[in-house]
């Protein structure tokens, strides 16, 4: 009997391109054409294991502050992988949805989006949720701001408000996140997805993105089958008696 746990939400924040490609004497271009085409392979090993929703981190709204070129190549890297994608989640049936702001997003990038949006918004079964020009705390100030807005207009009721009646204002409504992992190493969640990580696992394996692979992925969910998830309330099954 298979007794493994499968984590409802996984996020990963896809970290360590660039790194990459410099330990191989490769331009840092070349690290995120290799961190792109393994996010397909990543993508498909998640859902297969059974997870229902994958949050992904790929353009952060601070990484604008990168060079002009590497932004510019990673913003048509982008537009390439939306629309390259296009088909195949369709034929699997993965609702894609983005988190971010659509400024200063090119006009081109956000009709691809907005097209795969909107022709895949009625799958069930998995969603991808791409957090393009994202930033966490962002993410919170805007949907304060919405919610504010609709409680002047007497939209809602303020004492209708609580922790799960946020997350309808956030950039989407997802599930909390189970399991966060974060390639490359680095121990930091670098304003991803704040409100939606209260109480996730999370696991930090010292590999860049690129090698992520199967193994890993199965080192994770073994990683977070030991974790105690106790959601700040204490499990004394395991105290003397």
């Amino acid at each position: 009997m298979n007794d493994e746990k499968i984590p409802y939400h996984v996020g990963i924040i896809v970290d360590g391109n660039g790194r990459w490609a410099e330990e191989r004497g490769l331009s840092r271009s070349a690290g995120h054409q290799a961190g792109a085409k393994n996010l397909d392979e990543v993508i498909d090993l998640v859902f297969k294991k059974g997870v229902k929703y994958l949050s992904i981190f790929v353009f952060s709204t601070e990484n604008f502050k990168r060079s002009q070129t590497e932004v510019d190549f990673l913003m048509k890297l982008i537009k390439h992988k939306f629309t390259k994608d296009f088909k195949r989640f369709k034929r699997d049936q993965i609702k894609m949805v983005v988190s971010g702001e659509k400024k200063p997003l090119s006009e081109d990038i956000i009709n691809i989006i907005e097209k795969i949006t909107e022709e895949t918004k009625d799958f069930t079964h998995r969603t991808l949720n791409i957090c393009l020009n994202y930033g966490g705390q962002q993410e919170i100030v805007a949907a304060s701001k919405k919610m504010y807005y609709d409680i002047i207009n007497n939209e809602v009721d303020i004492d209708m408000i609580d922790e799960q009646k946020f997350h309808q204002y956030l950039y989407q409504d997802l599930p909390p996140i189970d399991l966060l992992i974060r390639t490359s190493g680095e121990q930091r969640i670098s304003n991803f997805m704040l409100y939606q990580l209260a109480y996730a696992e999370l696991y930090f394996p010292k590999i860049y993105f690129p090698d992520f692979d199967k193994e890993d992925l199965e080192k994770a969910i073994a990683v977070y089958n030991k974790r105690e998830r106790r959601f700040g309330g204490y499990n004394d099954s395991k105290s003397h008696s």
